[in-house]
């Protein structure tokens, strides 16, 4: 093995199938990593190509981090974003530290291009790695809960009341819903649009947003009755008295919100004034 080359992701097709074959030799019976969802998750994203780094030895694939930008609602200012997501070490290379040396890559990057920080939903094995060694601030644990119809809370705060919200604009959220892997489908309900996806068995994952300022289909199908919330509401509007909490010891992997503002002291996320949802990662 020679020394390792790092340079940033390229998101040409050449390069974009060598990324597959690596999360194929990580993540054997995976068959999610296909070209078209490559091209479409690094390269089709309105709000920006694809942010992050790779090891290379010679013309050998190492290691791969990367992010993708979005837009989010940040203590009352909209921002650009990160969002962590694909991260793969060809089993050649483990142990290397390689992962935390191309996300602080990454990040100076992310902070140089003019991104405000990064967020990510991390599992209860990859969490503690974040915070200790990439400084993250673990947020929260997400919610799981299976409930019926409709999630009934009171009105939301305006996004620029909130510490962490994500921003949709129509075509980021067309975007989103044409994930080639999972599509997201949509339906006008009132005032509301309602998200869902196929995530257990066949209970749907489920997500709302305000309907004021983006295009309903209302040609979708509607959710079925019994539904998935992974999420988070402010604690000021969240009542969930129709959603039941799943056990922590029924949950594959409890998730944690995690966050990183890329300006130097900047303040934390209040915990209490998170709007989240399953459109806004990347687990259905």
């Amino acid at each position: 093995m020679q020394a390792l080359h790092f340079a940033p992701v390229r998101n040409d097709p050449a390069t974009l199938a060598k990324y597959g074959a690596l999360f194929a030799a990580c993540f054997p019976g995976t068959d999610k990593f296909t070209p078209a969802y490559l091209d479409w998750l690094y390269v089709a994203n309105p709000d920006g190509a694809a942010v992050g780094y790779d090891a290379w030895d010679g013309e050998r694939l190492a290691a791969h981090y990367v992010c993708v930008p979005a837009r989010a609602w940040v203590e009352g200012r909209e921002v650009r974003v990160l969002l962590s997501l694909n991260t793969a070490t060809h089993p050649d290379y483990q142990g290397k530290g390689l992962f935390t040396k191309l996300a602080a890559m990454t990040y100076e990057l992310g902070a140089q291009a003019g991104f405000d920080g990064c967020y990510g939903v991390a599992n209860a094995n990859s969490t503690p790695g974040f915070v200790r060694k990439l400084g993250f601030q673990l947020v929260r644990p997400l919610e799981a809960r299976v409930g019926l119809g409709r999630l009934r809370h009171a009105p939301k705060p305006a996004a620029a009341s909130l510490s962490f919200e994500r921003s949709w604009s129509p075509e980021a959220l067309a975007w989103r819903c044409a994930n080639p892997h999972n599509r997201v489908w949509q339906h006008r309900a009132g005032a509301r649009l309602q998200f869902h996806a196929a995530a257990v068995s066949h209970i749907p994952a489920y997500a709302e947003l305000e309907a004021s300022g983006l295009p309903g289909q209302p040609e979708e199908r509607a959710p079925s009755p019994l539904r998935l919330f992974i999420g988070l509401a402010p604690d000021a509007t969240s009542r969930y008295w129709n959603y039941a909490s799943i056990p922590t010891r029924l949950r594959p992997s409890p998730l944690n919100l995690i966050w990183r503002a890329f300006t130097p002291h900047a303040p934390q996320l209040d915990a209490s004034r998170i709007q989240f949802s399953f459109l806004d990662f990347d687990a259905y």
